[in-house]
């Protein structure tokens, strides 16, 4: 393969991914409800969705939602990374084995399982069945990246530190995490993305009166589809794609 098919295939894949997205931007700016030619630039999709009070709330849910599930799937998934990257024991291959299973079991079948054992121990349908939901099928990504970042992690610094007289706590403290923090970070973000963008779990697990985006998105194309939800994603994607760029920046984890 030339340079100059590599660089249009790569263009073309780009193309593929983005272009969609692309699109779905442009629409929100355009004036017509119906996506009618020409395109006619205009801020009115942005201002109903700032009195769309449904899509404001079920936006405030997610965001809600998944930085708690970021927050404690990374306080969990911390400590796991550690005792699997770095311990010896008879069960380590089983129990990172078992990993794998809530990212590659359909999540249709998790949201079922769940909602029956909820409804089993008397819970019900509630925010912190949505978050355990949640926690449970983001909780792999972030111990695996973890781990992923514990191998290539030189152990001669905290064998120093430790050498020169510190706890096992100051060297995790001073050392391990500082060298650990780009995969915290890449796990924190992974964690929060799972749980925006999770619909499944939300939509079985939510209690009456309570919508996530996703879900609301998913009962506005049933009722009918408007701008309002091109607008409301344009943001999203915007807002998340800087999110990204400012961390990749700042603690180089790519």
């Amino acid at each position: 393969m030339t340079r100059a098919a590599g660089y249009v295939y790569l263009v073309a894949a780009l193309g593929f991914l983005y272009g969609p997205i692309a699109i779905m931007i442009l629409l929100a700016f355009n004036r017509s409800p119906l996506y009618e030619l020409p395109f006619q630039f205009d801020l009115e999709w942005f201002v109903r969705l700032s009195t769309d009070t449904r899509l404001i709330h079920a936006s405030l849910n997610s965001v809600t939602l998944a930085t708690a599930n970021a927050v404690l799937a990374t306080i969990i998934g911390v400590p796991a990374a550690l005792a699997l990257g770095r311990r010896r024991f008879r069960a380590r291959a089983l129990l990172t084995g078992l990993l794998l299973p809530p990212i590659t079991i359909p999540w249709l079948i998790i949201a079922t399982a769940m909602l029956l054992f909820f409804f089993w121990t008397g819970i019900g349908r509630s925010f912190p069945a949505m978050l355990v939901g949640h926690v449970a099928v983001s909780l792999p990504y972030v111990i695996l990246v973890l781990i992923a970042r514990l191998q290539g992690q030189d152990l001669t610094v905290e064998e120093a530190a430790t050498i020169l007289g510190a706890s096992k706590f100051t060297v995790f403290r001073r050392v391990t995490l500082p060298l650990l923090l780009p995969g915290v970070v890449a796990g924190l973000l992974f964690a929060f993305t799972v749980s925006f963008d999770n619909f499944v779990i939300s939509y079985f697990l939510a209690p009456p009166g309570v919508s996530t985006l996703p879900v609301e998105i998913y009962s506005a194309i049933r009722a009918g589809f408007t701008p309002e939800v091109n607008a409301v994603s344009a943001i999203i994607f915007v807002l998340s794609m800087g999110v990204l760029v400012l961390t990749s920046r700042f603690t180089r984890f790519v």
